[in-house]
């Protein structure tokens, strides 16, 4: 008996691995966390038909705040679906923690991540410093920690991948324009010209399947373009080498 955790690809039910398809047929209890990504092109009744299981939906709660899957892998094999790779969110490294306090076996199974998938863009992988996230805020709640790894990135000349928050309970689906407003706001408060209305971004959508979309443009030029539906990613490019200017050419 084992608890599995699943990397499922960024876009649809068959972006899959060949092993953790095998795995999932393999368990008794199926379960899709999906509170911290978002699936391209698929719902759940899509991963069934294609697995050939039935899918609960495991929501924050379930997965952070109670231990019903870890209990139920220490009888069954239990599978917990991840949209990219398992290990694209930290809530994934407290299931494995819990898991081995449990002494109960833990498989992980990668997967494609945006991590490395934002890499079509044409900015290289390793030039990317810390990535970080745009929540939204709210009356008691205004973060700025992504205007500050924004700043504390471009002074290493490294890039930042910007990953925009989601709120499946409420059906919010952050877009790249309101992650430039909220940015915008930011330096409209602090002052320190790290996110001008000229800074260049990169906006992406939907990376990892084929209806992709990607712009290369100033900030204020990113909130008029359509990037259609999430997933949405932004990136802040730092110093470019010349092959990434000619790469970021395509996209303008």
């Amino acid at each position: 008996m084992a608890l599995y955790l699943i990397g499922i690809g960024l876009d649809n039910e068959k972006d899959v691995s060949v092993r953790g398809m095998e795995a999932v047929r393999s368990c008794d209890l199926v379960y899709l966390e999906d509170y911290s990504s978002l699936l391209g092109s698929c719902s759940i009744s899509d991963l069934e038909k294609f697995y050939g299981k039935k899918v609960i939906a495991a929501g924050r709660k379930l997965v952070e705040q109670s231990d019903e899957i870890i209990t139920a892998a220490a009888t069954r094999n239990v599978a917990l679906l991840v949209i990219g790779d398992p290990w694209g969110a930290t809530t994934h490294i407290d299931i494995m923690l819990r898991c081995k306090s449990k002494n109960i076996p833990f498989k992980a199974i990668n997967n494609a991540s945006i991590i490395t998938a934002v890499g079509i863009t044409g900015l290289q992988i390793y030039k990317f410093g810390k990535t970080t996230s745009v929540p939204y805020p709210d009356r008691n709640f205004r973060p700025e920690t992504a205007y500050e790894v924004i700043s504390q990135n471009r002074l290493l000349g490294l890039h930042t991948l910007l990953l925009l928050d989601i709120r499946p309970d409420l059906g919010k689906f952050m877009t790249v324009q309101e992650a430039v407003d909220i940015l915008l706001e930011i330096e409209s408060r602090r002052k320190q010209k790290v996110f001008m209305p000229e800074t260049l971004c990169v906006g992406c959508a939907r990376i990892g399947s084929d209806g992709f979309a990607i712009k290369s443009a100033a900030a204020k030029d990113l909130k008029k373009f359509d990037f259609g539906r999430q997933p949405h990613c932004l990136i802040v490019p730092g110093e470019l080498h010349f092959v990434e200017k000619d790469a970021l050419q395509q996209w303008n």
